[in-house]
C-alpha cells in the first residue's frame, strides 16, 4: 500500500509597488501552524484612478472573509471546496457592483483574483483574469491556471506564423483581459473540480502579472537558486529579481510562495520533528482585471 503523503506548507507573501504611483495589488494568506488546511487570496486591481486599489482590497477582503467563515465548517465536504471558491468569488463580484452603484465615479474598477486552498497534499484553486499560478517542480516552471487575457490568442497567432514573434511579444493588446471581477457577469472562471496533488519539494507561486516582467526562465533561475531557503526568502528573491531589471514601467508586484515538504520523510530523518507542521502565514493587502480594458 502506498505510504500516505503528509505535506507541510511553508507560506510567505511579498508586495512591491514597482514604478507605479499607487499599489493596486492586494493579498491575504492563512496557513496556521498545525492546521491541515490553508488558503491564500490575491487580487491585481484595475481601474487606476477609477479605484483599482479599492477593487483589489474589496475582492481580497470578501473572498478571505467567506473562506474564514466556511472553511472550518465540519459540514463542509472536500468535494464542496470548488463550489465554495466560486460562491466566494461571486460575493466579491457583487460587492464590486454595489460599490460602483454607490460611487459612480468608480465605474471601470475591478480586479483579477487567485484563490488557492491546500488540504493536506491537495491543491485547489480558482482564478479569474491573467494573474499566474505557477508550479516549480524538478527545476521546471509551469503555469497551472488559465490566462484570461488576449496573450494566449496572440501567442497562437505567432505559432501559426500569422504574426512574427517580436510583434507578438510587444502586441499592444497582450494585456487586455477577457475575464475579471467588475461587478458584471464573470466571463470565465478557472476552478478545477479535482485537486492537483502536491509532492515533496514542490513550490507553488501565485502572483500578479507584475512578476512576469521577469521572463519564465528568469523566474526559474531565481527559484533554482533559492529553493533551499524558507518561503519568505524565496518571495524576497523574486521581488529582487524583478526590480533588478530596472524597468521604468515596472508594474506592482505581489507574490504568495507555498513551499511543500513531506513531513513523514522529515520524520524519518529527524525523529524529534513534528509529523505535520504548516508554518506561519503572512497577510498583506493591496489591488488588476477582463477585456474591459488594457492594464496600465
Amino acid at each position: 500500500m502506498p505510504r500516505k503523503v503528509e505535506i507541510a506548507i511553508d507560506a510567505a507573501s511579498a508586495l512591491c509597488q514597482g514604478a507605479r504611483s499607487r499599489q493596486e495589488d492586494a493579498l491575504a494568506t492563512s496557513f496556521a501552524q498545525g492546521a491541515e488546511i490553508g488558503f491564500a487570496v490575491l487580487s491585481d486591481g484595475m481601474g487606476g484612478h477609477a479605484a483599482g486599489d479599492v477593487a483589489s482590497r474589496i475582492i481580497v477582503a470578501e473572498v478571505f472573509a467567506e473562506l474564514i467563515l466556511r472553511i472550518g465548517d465540519p459540514d463542509l465536504a472536500e468535494a464542496d471546496i470548488p463550489e465554495l471558491l466560486c460562491s466566494a468569488t461571486n460575493v466579491a463580484n457583487r460587492r464590486i457592483r454595489a460599490r460602483i452603484d454607490a460611487e459612480p465615479e468608480t465605474a471601470g474598477m475591478g480586479g483579477t483574483v487567485i484563490v488557492v486552498v491546500v488540504l493536506e497534499d491537495r491543491l485547489y484553486w480558482l482564478s479569474v483574469g491573467d494573474s499566474p499560478l505557477y508550479l516549480f517542480r524538478d527545476g521546471r516552471l509551469r503555469r497551472l491556471n488559465d490566462d484570461h487575457s488576449l496573450a494566449p490568442q496572440i501567442d497562437l497567432m505567432v505559432r501559426e506564423g500569422l504574426i512574427d514573434p517580436e510583434m507578438g511579444r510587444n502586441h499592444p493588446q497582450r494585456n487586455c483581459l477577457t475575464s475579471a471581477l467588475i461587478g458584471q457577469a464573470i466571463g470565465a472562471i478557472d476552478c478545477p473540480a479535482q485537486p492537483f496533488l502536491l509532492r515533496d519539494c514542490d513550490l507553488v507561486l501565485a502572483a500578479s502579472d507584475g512578476l512576469q516582467y521577469l521572463p519564465d526562465d528568469g523566474i526559474e533561475a531565481v527559484l533554482a537558486r533559492a529553493m533551499g531557503d524558507h518561503s519568505a526568502s524565496i518571495a524576497n528573491a523574486l521581488i529582487a529579481g524583478v526590480t533588478a531589471r530596472g524597468d521604468p514601467e515596472q508594474d506592482n508586484i505581489s507574490v504568495v510562495v507555498l513551499k511543500a515538504s513531506d513531513t513523514a520523510a522529515e520524520q524519518r530523518l529527524a525523529p524529534g520533528l513534528s509529523p505535520r507542521t504548516i508554518l506561519r502565514a503572512l497577510t498583506g493587502a493591496i489591488a488588476p482585471a477582463r477585456y474591459l480594458g488594457t492594464r496600465n
